[in-house]
């Protein structure tokens, strides 16, 4: 240790006669502000890596199990049931652990039977696989989702979109689904409410009606879903005109994400909205819409702040009378 001591001694004696030991001292100064002030910035742009690192061990471990048991009958049904337990298990621990986790209203969601489950889109929709999870743990279920085309393009991710049942969303599909009796999941706002939402949680839907129409045609009820909290987990630099107008015209996410903050998560499932057949998709697709920004003005205070949310680990608001 000490002939170590000794080189760095030796080598700092060295630059201090090369360049002065004056220079030297404001070098050493200004580098140690330079760390100082661009570690935690660092940080926050790594953190979401960790994210995108334990979707492609999740990957892994499914090929593993894959090539475990590819010698079995002709890949039955439940061949991934042990998979998606495990992988569910690990996710729900993450969000235990991370975030503190709880989700309110899970009893809403059918024991058997169709319904779909309408969700707001934060930055990363991280509670969502939380939710599933949840589903998978506590009610034997897989729920099946609808994600954007954006997310098929990510190299590896075909394995785990396929074992958990995502697809990318023609209605066709998604009513079949809810007929075969599947719960399905989806964000009508989608990859533009992820990139261009804000700590106000506007409701970027625009006109989408589809998936109200896809409910009337399953005869299927919906049940809403916000999670508190989650736009301050995860957030984009760079939403500005040029990167909403890059966005629209060739559906590329032009923005810098950065948080995976520890902040409080809570799911909360509204009431079920049941198959009315005198509702039409744009009066369905209202309601619904109406459904989650009730749940949004009940649970999330606005604007949305990292810190309070924070805090809420340890310390839970009085709730609303």
């Amino acid at each position: 240790m000490a002939e170590g001591d000794d080189y760095l001694s030796g080598v700092l004696h060295l630059l201090g006669q090369w360049i002065g030991r004056d220079s030297l001292d404001d070098y050493l100064s200004y580098l140690d502000y330079l760390l100082w002030v661009f570690t935690p910035l660092a940080i926050v742009f790594i953190l979401p890596l960790f994210i995108l690192l334990f979707l492609y061990l999740s990957i892994l471990f499914l090929h593993v199990y894959k090539r475990k048991n590819e010698l079995r009958e002709a890949y039955s049904n439940n061949v991934w049931d042990g998979a998606r337990k495990t992988l569910a298990t690990l996710w729900d621990g993450h969000g235990t652990i991370w975030h503190g986790y709880e989700i309110h209203g899970l009893e809403k969601i059918p024991e058997k039977g169709p319904a779909l489950i309408v969700y707001y889109h934060g930055a990363i929709p991280i509670d969502y696989y939380y939710f599933l999870a949840n589903v998978i743990i506590h009610k034997g279920r897989t729920c099946h989702s609808v994600a954007d085309h954006f997310l098929f393009k990510i190299p590896g991710f075909k394995l785990l979109l396929e074992v958990f049942s995502v697809m990318h969303g023609p209605q066709g599909e998604c009513v079949r689904a809810l007929r075969e009796g599947h719960l399905l999941g989806l964000s009508p706002g989608g990859l533009r409410e992820a990139l261009f939402s804000d700590e106000t949680y506007p409701l970027l839907w625009g006109k989408r009606r589809g998936f109200a129409q896809v409910a009337i045609d399953a005869e299927a009820p919906i049940i809403p879903m916000f999670t508190q909290n989650i736009r301050e987990s995860f957030r984009y630099l760079g939403t500005w005109k040029l990167s909403r107008w890059v966005y629209e015209r060739f559906r590329l996410p032009l923005v810098l994400l950065y948080g995976g903050f520890p902040v409080k998560f809570r799911t909360y499932l509204g009431d079920p909205i049941p198959y009315d057949p005198n509702l039409s998709a744009a009066e369905l697709a209202e309601k619904v819409q109406q459904a989650v920004r009730s749940l949004i003005d009940q649970h999330q205070p606005i604007p949305g702040n990292i810190l309070r949310a924070l805090l809420e680990r340890f310390y839970r608001r009085p709730k609303k009378e």
